[in-house]
């Protein structure tokens, strides 16, 4: 039995299983016209057959936008700048493009004056956390649908949907023998479910795409220099790039030497644990390149209280709170702190590892004769009166304390 009639549907269409098996169901479903929006976030070669694959499917229009450098230069610099690492490992790749997805979903409805957006997340992840609150956020008075919580959506399983796909004559590329559920954009690759969803498995060397098993990694390191301006990473090697063709020359390198390569179990915002395997070469360099021009550009308090607002960063876009005032606000504070982050960072590439080799900066902080064991100017005199009253606060709380009764 169809559900309540709706006119137009925009649905976020991947090209993948779930989407592909969605965009028909949502047809049979809700009697209504479907928009198929693909957004080019770096998915690559995933995105030559998806147009052809979302007609095939009944789609009744088929949107197709490049975002990529958007999407570099607004939601993941950002994040980079913040210093956003999720529990320590995880480089926020998936989290980070769903935002620019589902905000690009609104203007596709209000463009063709649609009554619904559409996602195939499921019901256990944090996908739909992240979609459905930038809807919220963006377009309160859009109806969602989320059919893995539609009470009237029957699969439950990856295999159920692949047969469903077979029932209703709808091509796909995938199969029962490679059922792990991937999510790729120009930032990262990931990896979830089969195998993976023990934590007992250690992942096969054939599970990485897009960077080498280290055991196949050159014998010979590899140097890279990363230039900044103000946080945001402007060239590699030398040479003026876009934040889009930087971060795919970086995954190339860096991954043809196994950098960035995490596996995971993560705290997701339903309340579950969760493992995912994680590629992101590039990332993984720009991230250690910028803290390590921050360690000389940056004032110790500032410093020290930007790695608090590091971590709190991190849990908003992990959480589906990127447009909040909240993520606004401590994008200005961060921002503030990125003023005199500039400079030339050279890294080394090796074996899966990823370690600074030498850093510059204009604006150093880092003044080789004050750092010097040579005293020079530094008078070690003035050390016993700082130490003295630093102190004192110990030295208080012994007297008082020694004299209470054990």
């Amino acid at each position: 039995m169809a559900k309540k009639k709706l006119r137009r549907v925009v649905l976020a269409y991947s090209g993948g299983l779930d989407t592909s098996v969605i965009l028909p169901w949502l047809k049979e479903t809700y009697g209504c016209e479907v928009i198929a929006y693909i957004a080019d976030v770096g998915q690559g070669e995933e995105l030559d057959s998806a147009k052809k694959r979302a007609e095939a499917c009944g789609a009744a229009k088929v949107c197709v936008e490049d975002l990529r450098e958007e999407f570099v230069q607004d939601y993941v610099f950002p994040a980079l700048k913040a210093g956003a690492v999720y529990e320590g490992s995880y480089l926020l790749g998936t989290s980070l493009a769903r935002y620019i997805i589902a905000g690009k979903q609104v203007d596709v409805a209000h463009r063709e004056d649609a009554d619904a957006v559409c996602h195939g997340a499921t019901g256990k992840g944090n996908d739909q956390v992240r979609f459905e609150l930038t809807y919220m956020a963006l377009d309160p008075n859009l109806v969602v649908i989320a059919p893995w919580k539609d009470e009237n959506w029957k699969i439950s399983s990856r295999e159920d949907a692949i047969a469903y796909a077979a029932q209703h004559e709808i091509p796909l590329d995938v199969s029962t023998k490679d059922i792990y559920s991937r999510d790729r954009n120009i930032w990262h690759l990931s990896h979830e479910g089969a195998d993976l969803e023990s934590p007992a498995n250690e992942p096969t060397s054939n599970l990485f795409k897009i960077s080498k098993p280290i055991e196949r990694t050159p014998a010979k390191p590899k140097y890279v220099e990363i230039d900044f301006e103000k946080g945001t990473p402007v060239g590699l090697d030398g040479r003026p790039m876009s934040g889009c063709d930087l971060v795919n020359e970086l995954n190339s390198v860096a991954g043809n030497h196994g950098v960035g390569q995490v596996d995971l179990v993560e705290n997701r915002v339903t309340g579950m644990k969760s493992r995912g395997v994680y590629e992101t070469p590039g990332g993984t360099v720009l991230h250690l390149a910028h803290k390590r021009l921050e360690s000389i550009t940056l004032d110790k308090a500032t410093a020290h209280y930007k790695e608090l607002v590091a971590v709190k960063y991190a849990d908003l876009v992990y959480s589906g709170l990127w447009f909040t005032p909240l993520r606004r606000a401590l994008d200005a504070f961060v921002n503030s702190t990125q003023e005199f982050v500039t400079g030339t960072v050279k890294v080394k590439l090796f074996k899966g590892n990823c370690t600074p080799a030498s850093v510059k900066s204009p604006y150093s902080l880092y003044l080789e004769d004050l750092a010097s064991f040579e005293m020079g100017d530094y008078e070690p005199q003035d050390a016993k009166g700082f130490i003295s009253l630093y102190g004192l606060p110990l030295k208080v709380v012994g007297a008082i304390q020694k004299q209470r009764p054990s």
